[in-house]
C-alpha cells in the first residue's frame, strides 16, 4: 500500500492548456493512468489522445476517475477545486500558483466536511515512485523504496529525492504540500499519512520558515511516531519579517522561525540536517539505530 496514489489511481487533468498538456504527457509516460481532461466547450473531443469533458462530474461518471490535477489559472482555480470536491474526487492536486487567499479560505471551509484530500496549491504534486506520478516533478529523480517524504518546497523536493536515490534510499510516497499560506493537506497531516503507511520505513520532512506546521508535525511525531524521521528547514538564514520565495514563508514574532522549528524537531528526537546533502547520511544513521 502507498498513501494517496498508486498504480490504480485514475486521473483527470483540469485545465488542458499548454502546461496541462505538457505534464499530462509526462505523467502518461511515467505510467500514470490519465483517463480524461476537462476544458469547457471541448467535451466529446480528444486532446493528445486524452478524452475531454465539459465538467468534472461527467469526466468522473465516464472514466471512474478518483484523482484530479489542476492547472487552471489562478482567477478560476477556486471554481475548479470546488467542482472537483463536489464531484467527490478522492485526491485533488493543485499545481496553480497565486490563488487568492480569500478563495482558498472558501475551499478550506468546504474541505472540512468533504471526502476529498487536496494537496497544494502551489506545489509540485505527489508521486509514488514506480507506480504513479500526479504532478510536475522530474520523475527520474525518484526511485521506489521505503522513505516517505513531505516537502513545502518544490525544487528542494527534486534535489533531495535525487540525493536519496543516489544514496540507494528509494521513496514510498513523496508529497509536495505547497508553499501557500492556506493549503489543503498541511505538513502534520501528510506526516501522519506516512507514519501510518506500512510501506514507509522512515520519514523525511522538508520544512521552511513561516507558520507552525513543522512544529505541529514534530509534536505529532513525538507523541505518535512509529518511524524514524529526519528534518531539514529551508530559509534558516532569512532575517525575520522577510518573505522567502513562498507566500507562506514569513516569520512573525517568534513563531515560524527556523530556530523554533529546529528546536521542535530536536526536542522530538528528530535530527535536523544542516544542508540537504546531510539528509541521506542522517537517514542511514536513524534507520540502522
Amino acid at each position: 500500500m502507498s498513501v494517496l496514489l498508486d498504480r490504480n489511481t485514475r486521473v483527470i487533468v483540469q485545465g488542458m492548456g499548454r502546461e496541462g498538456r505538457f505534464h499530462a504527457d509526462r505523467m502518461k509516460e511515467y505510467g500514470t493512468k490519465v483517463v480524461g481532461g476537462t476544458k469547457p466547450g471541448a467535451g466529446g473531443t480528444f486532446i493528445d489522445g486524452i478524452p475531454m469533458f465539459d465538467t468534472v462530474a461527467s469526466a468522473v461518471e465516464e472514466t471512474g476517475a478518483n484523482a484530479s490535477i489542476v492547472f487552471v489559472p489562478a482567477p478560476a482555480a477556486m471554481d475548479a477545486l470546488l467542482e472537483a470536491i463536489d464531484a467527490q474526487i478522492e485526491l485533488v492536486i493543485a499545481i496553480t500558483e497565486g490563488i487568492p487567499v480569500a478563495d482558498m479560505l472558501k475551499v478550506a471551509a468546504v474541505l472540512e466536511t468533504a471526502a476529498t484530500t487536496l494537496v497544494g496549491p502551489n506545489g509540485p504534486g505527489a508521486i509514488t515512485p514506480g507506480q504513479s506520478k500526479i504532478g510536475i516533478m522530474p520523475a527520474e529523480n525518484f526511485s521506489p523504496g521505503g522513505v516517505g517524504f513531505v516537502s513545502r518546497s518544490g525544487t528542494l523536493t527534486y534535489e533531495i529525492a535525487d540525493l536519496l536515490t543516489r544514496a540507494g534510499l528509494g521513496q514510498s510516497t513523496c508529497i509536495g504540500v505547497g508553499g501557500d499560506p492556506v493549503i489543503g493537506l498541511p505538513t502534520p497531516d501528510a506526516v501522519r499519512l506516512l507514519n501510518e503507511d506500512p510501506a514507509t520505513e522512515a520519514i523525511v520532512i522538508v520544512g521552511e520558515i513561516g507558520g507552525s506546521a513543522e512544529e505541529r508535525a514534530a509534536e505529532y511525531l513525538r507523541a505518535e511516531g512509529k518511524k524514524p524521521a529526519v528534518a531539514f528547514i529551508a530559509g534558516r538564514s532569512a532575517p525575520p519579517g522577510k518573505r522567502m520565495g513562498h507566500a507562506g514563508a514569513i516569520v512573525s514574532g517568534n513563531q515560524g522561525t527556523a530556530e523554533s522549528k529546529v528546536r521542535g524537531f530536536e526536542e522530538a528526537g528528530i535530527p535536523v540536517a544542516s544542508a540537504p546533502s546531510d539528509i541521506p547520511r542522517l537517514l542511514k544513521e536513524v534507520l540502522h539505530h
